[in-house]
C-alpha cells in the first residue's frame, strides 16, 4: 500500500554514519567563505520530490517522506508506509530515529563550551579526559572534524549488518567501552593528517561534554538546544528502548537476498549514543538547522569555526560536526545525514537558514534506497531545472559500518 501527499501550509512561528566514501587524503581546512545577500532560490520542484520518494519506496524502504520549509509556506510529500504491520501510511509529523545528525547537536554543545571559556578547540583531549587517547596530539577540533584517526569501532560491531545489531539492540554500553573497541585497532591516520570519518570521534564529544558540565548528554541537549528551540518531537532516551509518540517503524534491509526486513524499531542505540542516538521529527530538524545557521544557538565567532570545511569529495565537505553539500545550480547546502538501524535522514539548509529540507526513509542496509534518497535536495533546493536534467551525486556510503553498506 502507498500513499502520497503533498501540500503546503502556513509555517506557525519561527522556524538535523558518514554517508560518504572515504578519500585517503582530505584537502586542507577551508575558512567559511563570505556571507552576501542570499540570491532568489528557485522554486522547490514538489512534483521531482514526490518522484524521489516514489523511487525511495520502489527500491524497498516501506516509506519516505520530506519537508521543506520555505519560512513562509511548508511543503510536504509523504510515500507508503509507516508500519508494514498495520499499514499506516507514513506522514511529516511522525518522529523518527535520526542517525548522525546527533552528531551537529554535540558540535553544538562543545561550540556552547567554548563560548563560555570552559573548552579550548585546540586543546589535546587528554587534557580535559586524561589518558583516554594514546596520543596527546588528537585535539578537540581534531575529533570534532573526523581527522582524530581513531578506528570506528562499528566497522566491526557491524560488518554482519542484522546478527551485529542483534548482538547490540538492546545493550547498554559505557562510553569508554565503546572507546576502548577503537582503541583494539591502529588509528587510521596521524593527528589532523586526514579525513577519516568515526563515530568514535563524537563517542569522545559525548564524554567532553558530561565531563565539562558534569551533566548527561540528555540534560544538555534539553537545555542547551531542545527547550530553548521549543524542538517538542526531538528526545534523547537512552539507555530506554522506545521512541515516543507517534512514530514510523524503521526497518533493517536483511543481509540474505530475499530475506525478510528486521523490524529495528526498539533499541538502545548505545552503541552509538552522543554518535547517534537523538529521536526527532522533520519539523524539528527544520528548525533546528534553520537556527544553528542563522546563529541563534553559538556566536558567530564558533559558528565560522564550524563552517571551517575539509573537503571530502567532489560534492560534500565537513566542518565541526556539520556537512556542506554543493548542489548542481551552485547552492550550496549545510547540515548533516543519518544513518541508524532502520533509518536513512538528509537535513539540510540554506547558508541563511531560509530554505531547510529533512528527508526520511524507514529503511537502512540499502544502497539503493541511500543513494535514491540523496537525490531530494537537488528537487528541494534547485527546483525544476535541475530534477529535469537529472544531476548525478556520489555514491553514499553509511555511517553504521562505513565500508560494509549492502548493495541491491
Amino acid at each position: 500500500m502507498v500513499s502520497a501527499m503533498v501540500c503546503r501550509s502556513a509555517v506557525l512561528g519561527a522556524v538535523t554514519l558518514s554517508l560518504l566514501a572515504v578519500p585517503a587524503q582530505a584537502a586542507p581546512l577551508r575558512a567559511p567563505a563570505a556571507r552576501g545577500p542570499a540570491a532568489a532560490l528557485p522554486a522547490p520542484d514538489t512534483a521531482g520530490l514526490a518522484a524521489v520518494l516514489r523511487s525511495v519506496v520502489a527500491k524497498g524502504a516501506p516509506g519516505a517522506m520530506a519537508r521543506i520549509d520555505d519560512g513562509t509556506q511548508v511543503h510536504r510529500a509523504a510515500q507508503g508506509v509507516a508500519d508494514r504491520t498495520t499499514r499506516r501510511a507514513l506522514t511529516t509529523t511522525d518522529r523518527f530515529r535520526v542517525g548522525s545528525v546527533t552528531k551537529t547537536f554535540s558540535a553544538v554543545v562543545l561550540l556552547q563550551l567554548v563560548d563560555e571559556h570552559r573548552l579550548a578547540l585546540d586543546t589535546s583531549v587528554n587534557h580535559y579526559l586524561p589518558g583516554l587517547l594514546p596520543d596527546d596530539r588528537i585535539t578537540v577540533r581534531h575529533v570534532l572534524s573526523h581527522r582524530s584517526g581513531l578506528y570506528d569501532y562499528t566497522n566491526d560491531l557491524f560488518a554482519s549488518s542484522v546478527s551485529g545489531f542483534e548482538s547490540v539492540r538492546d545493550k547498554v554500553f559505557t562510553y569508554r567501552q565503546l572507546v576502548n573497541l577503537s582503541l583494539k585497532k591502529p588509528r587510521t591516520n596521524a593527528p589532523g593528517a586526514a579525513y577519516s570519518y568515526s563515530n568514535t570521534n563524537f563517542v569522545v564529544a559525548g564524554m567532553l561534554i558530561e565531563k565539562l558540565t558534569g551533566h548527561s548528554v540528555r540534560t544538555e541537549y534539553e537545555n542547551r538546544i531542545f527547550k530553548p528551540l521549543h524542538l517538542t518531537d526531538t528526545f534523547y532516551v537512552h539507555p530506554d528502548t522506545k521512541i515516543p509518540g507517534q512514530h514510523a517503524s524503521g526497518y533493517l534491509t536483511a543481509d540474505r537476498a530475499g530475506a525478510a526486513p528486521v523490524d529495528a524499531t526498539d533499541q538502545t542505540v548505545s552503541w552509538a549514543q552522543s554518535a547517534g542516538a537523538i529521536i526527532s521529527s522533520a519539523r524539528d530538524l527544520d528548525t533546528f538547522y534553520s537556527a544553528l545557521v542563522r546563529g541563534r544557538l553559538t556566536s558567530a565567532a564558533r559558528l565560522a569555526e564550524m563552517e571551517r570545511f575539509t573537503r571530502v569529495n567532489s560534492t560534500t565537505s565537513y566542518g565541526l560536526g556539520l556537512r556542506r553539500r554543493d548542489l548542481s545550480c551552485g547552492i550550496s547546502v549545510y547540515g548533516h545525514t543519518g544513518a541508524v538501524q532502520g533509518y536513512y535522514t538528509y537535513a539540510f539548509t540554506t547558508a541563511d537558514g531560509t530554505r531547510s529540507l529533512t528527508a526520511l526513509a524507514n529503511a537502512s542496509n540499502s544502497s539503493d534506497v541511500l543513494n535514491t534518497l540523496a537525490t531530494t535536495l537537488e528537487p528541494a533546493f534547485c527546483g525544476k531545472q535541475s530534477s529535469t536534467r537529472g544531476a548525478t551525486v556520489p555514491l553514499e556510503r553509511e555511517d553504521v559500518a562505513p565500508a560494509a553498506p549492502r548493495e541491491q
